[in-house]
């Protein structure tokens, strides 16, 4: 299966240290860890990695963190070709602050105040499926255009105009718990399961077509078959560094969709990809192997394993369940599509018209 990843790149220093610096203070690091970065570039390393055929379309810059993110993709059998430089703009660089004590992080972002477009949109290829992290916006809308046959995949990770339009016409919609809270204007209180019925109604209120996950960090996933809301929890694992976690997960989603499991199977990959990869320090160097994953899910599920040359990842205790949904709150998503929708049916990804957008025209407009 041939896979698209459109989106930024950035270059990633993560630094770990005791405890968050004390303002004033002068520290000496001993310890760093570099590599490319940004979702839909770390998407296509992980499919690489992972024996698919990646091919990954975004702007890196002329400099030396620009070199370095195009060879370390190819050196993952990532297909570069679709890849633009800029020698205008530099590449952004992220300075991540990774606290041992607590497993968190803070992240610097050194970016300018506009960052170049890819602007070819030229495709020597015919993807089976398309991932975007919603960052290029008029590349994105050009690809749905051309391959409206491709399994199309979102990253919601923020709210704005250009990627609350590109949720219309995507097939699935993998939002964070901050942007369910903030499309919804509901919190999710992991106390109370009707919160959680009612974030999802209301995205499904919004994109009715759509298929919508949500991740809920270390809880899991809320997603839903045949109309039922349902959560799949995440492991537990001792967090060293939540970094790349997150894309960890959409590259793990983009795998599965692309090699035909249904959405459970999905989901629960993709958990146990995210859940093992916190347990490292870094952003890609914790990408775990496929075959961990495999021997984690054939060992959760009683499934008798293939034997591995490698070491396999032992076992971890699984999260703490979430409250079942009670009855009361199920509801059931409408499976006719509404009538105003029949007529727009032109490109039925995910059940919207999609605008066309000509190559290297970034101005685009979209309604609210």
């Amino acid at each position: 299966m041939k896979i698209l990843s459109i989106g930024r790149t950035s270059y990633d220093i993560a630094c770990p240290v005791e405890e968050y610096p004390v303002e004033g203070t002068k520290y000496f690091l001993n310890e760093k860890i570099e590599s490319g970065g940004g979702t839909a570039a770390n998407v296509a390393y992980l499919l690489g990695r992972w024996g698919e055929t990646s091919y990954f379309a975004g702007v890196y810059g002329s400099d030396d963190y620009g070199t370095r993110i195009k060879k370390e993709l190819e050196q993952a059998m990532v297909k570069t070709d679709l890849m633009e430089i800029s020698y205008e703009v530099g590449t952004p660089l992220s300075v991540i602050l990774v606290n041992k004590k607590k497993g968190t992080r803070t992240r610097f972002d050194v970016v300018g105040a506009t960052q170049p477009q890819l602007k070819k949109y030229e495709y020597t290829i015919v993807p089976d499926v398309v991932f975007s992290d919603g960052k290029e916006y008029a590349a994105t809308i050009n690809a749905l255009n051309k391959f409206p046959n491709a399994i199309s995949i979102v990253d919601a990770g923020r709210v704005d105009r250009d990627l609350l339009e590109l949720c219309k016409y995507v097939k699935y919609i993998v939002c964070s718990k901050g942007f369910a809270e903030k499309v919804s204007g509901l919190k999710i209180d992991f106390d109370n399961s009707l919160s959680l019925v009612n974030v999802y109604k209301k995205l499904k209120d919004r994109y009715p077509n759509n298929e919508i996950v949500v991740t809920l960090e270390s809880m899991g996933a809320m997603y839903s078959v045949n109309g039922e809301i349902k959560i799949m929890p995440g492991i537990k694992t001792k967090v060293i560094d939540p970094s790349c976690s997150g894309d960890i997960f959409h590259g793990a989603f983009a795998y599965c969709l692309a090699n035909g499991f249904d959405i459970e199977k999905t989901v629960t990959y993709s958990n146990i990809a995210a859940g093992l990869s916190v347990g490292k320090m870094g952003g890609r160097s914790s990408i775990p192997a496929i075959k961990e994953v495999i021997n984690y899910y054939n060992k959760k599920f009683n499934i008798e394993a293939v034997q591995e040359e490698e070491e396999v990842v032992e076992e971890t205790v699984v999260q703490e369940v979430l409250p079942e949904i009670p009855d009361a709150a199920t509801f059931k998503i409408p499976e006719v599509i509404p009538a105003s929708n029949m007529a727009e049916a032109m490109f039925s990804i995910g059940g919207a018209t999609i605008p066309v957008v000509e190559a290297g025209n970034s101005n685009n407009n979209v309604s609210q």
